[in-house]
């Protein structure tokens, strides 16, 4: 039923819930997965107006986000194939992170999403706001969500 297994993870403790309780449905279902990390765009209030100081601004936050990005993935590629389940990769630069959470779960033809929530109550949930709950909102592809 469930082949392809589409994973966003960001490295905190949760996202390694969401790899581990992944890889186990992958095999319980001889699914493959993609995991998938969405890192900021680079917030303007910390952009110089200099153009030179920007420039440098830029390339040492790309290089910060490249580096973050590529570990957490190296870390769940290892995971994945030490549990003999394929895994492939995806990383983009997006302060929209639901909606690219949807769109490449969509260019990768992924059949099932996989998130993991906080489980926050209503107030925080208002304060924060909710990537689960917006994914939803943005995408056909059937969304599992972990607490």
């Amino acid at each position: 039923m469930f082949k392809h297994l589409f994973v966003p993870v960001d490295g905190s403790a949760l996202s390694v819930r969401a790899m581990d309780a992944s890889i186990k449905l992958a095999q319980s279902l001889g699914a493959s997965i993609t995991g998938f990390v969405a890192e900021p765009d680079i917030p303007l209030s910390a952009v110089s107006s200099s153009p030179t100081v920007f420039v440098q601004q830029i390339a040492a936050h790309e290089t910060r986000t490249d580096v973050h990005a590529h570990t957490v993935l190296h870390t769940f590629a290892d995971r994945a194939t030490a549990a003999g389940v394929p895994f492939a990769s995806e990383y983009r630069r997006s302060d929209q992170t639901d909606a690219v959470i949807a769109e490449v779960a969509d260019i990768v033809k992924a059949d099932l999403i996989v998130m993991v929530t906080h489980g926050r109550g209503a107030f925080s949930e208002l304060l924060f706001g909710s990537h689960t709950k917006n994914v939803i909102s943005r995408t056909k592809v059937p969304l599992l969500v972990l607490h």
